[in-house]
């Protein structure tokens, strides 16, 4: 009878508890939301944070406020975020360098798959291999050529060790049998920023921050790093097309809320966010800075966070990339 008394109350908390989650699924949000981008503003996640959170406080009713978070190759951010209240109101705008530090760290902070409920992938995007003006290159083989002349001396900016930008600078690297430089920044706007100065060779940029500076010829584009064109820039062929065939690397953004969320917060957050990210202006103005919306589901995010870890763990141990 005791036992079965203290199993009865126990029972009863359970009850509670779930119930009270309940209610709180159901009145979500009640306060503001944090977006946390682990760069510094002006790059690609930046971006797309801000074109979402912007939208998305006029449809959910609360404030959402992009807050930057960056260093640490984006993992003072992603821990800030998984060790934040699993109760949707701190949320990541996560992507590549969220998989790659799983394998760049021998120790990461946090684990992309066990410390994150994964809400949506928001968005895909090329990078765009700019150089400054003044390099004597036209073509991506013209590059290669330079580099191989130049052993050693052409650098590539990034948004930081692990992320995109990085990565294809590596694989372009290992493909192309070059000695480049790599140059980190705390992200893309950084970054681009000492490329127009030429204080580096080349950057593979997101398309938000180095189009903008392409089209008013701060920048000279010379291939993208998937194997499709970019809709913002047809002209522009791809590193498959112009040199290294086979060639195919890309940034992705995705919604990620702390382990634990209750599935309810994330089925609201899910539905809301692909709502906005599938109204015609957010669609174009994406696609203006060469950004491809996605909108997956949960569980898509999952499967394609997986496959990320598989990838770039090949790709760290054929190039050989240390933490700097």
């Amino acid at each position: 009878m005791f036992k079965n008394k203290y199993l009865y109350l126990f029972s009863q908390g359970v009850l509670l508890s779930a119930c009270a989650a309940t209610v709180h699924a159901q009145n979500y949000p009640v306060r503001p939301i944090r977006f946390i981008a682990p760069y510094v503003p002006g790059g690609g996640v930046d971006f797309v944070a801000r074109v979402i959170a912007t939208k998305l406080s006029e449809t959910i009713g609360q404030q959402v406020i992009v807050e930057n978070r960056p260093g640490g190759g984006t993992n003072i951010g992603s821990e800030l975020v998984a060790r934040a209240a699993p109760d949707g109101y701190t949320l990541l705008l996560g992507g590549v360098p969220n998989t790659v530090n799983m394998v760049l760290f021998k120790k990461p902070p946090y684990h992309v798959e066990r410390d994150f409920s994964p809400v949506t992938q928001t968005t895909t995007a090329p990078n765009i291999l700019a150089v400054h003006p003044s390099l004597p290159v036209r073509s991506v083989k013209d590059l290669i050529a330079l580099a191989k002349a130049r052993r050693g001396e052409l650098t590539f900016a990034s948004a930081g060790t692990g992320s995109s930008n990085h990565l294809s600078g590596e694989l372009f690297r290992v493909m192309a049998g070059i000695d480049i430089i790599h140059v980190p920044y705390k992200g893309g706007g950084a970054a681009v920023i000492d490329l127009i100065a030429g204080h580096v060779s080349m950057y593979f940029g997101t398309t938000p921050s180095t189009v903008p500076q392409v089209r008013t010829g701060k920048l000279r584009a010379l291939a993208v790093t998937t194997l499709q064109r970019s809709r913002a820039t047809p002209d522009i062929p791809t590193m498959s097309e112009a040199a290294l065939p086979g060639f195919d690397n890309a940034a992705w953004h995705g919604l990620l809320a702390p382990a634990g969320t209750p599935p309810a917060v994330i089925n609201r957050l899910h539905t809301e966010v692909v709502r906005v990210l599938r109204l015609p202006e957010i669609i174009e103005r994406m696609a203006l800075q060469g950004v491809d919306v996605i909108g997956s589901t949960p569980a898509e995010l999952a499967a394609y966070i997986k496959q990320d870890l598989v990838k770039y763990e090949k790709l760290v141990k054929a190039a050989g990339i240390k933490i700097e």
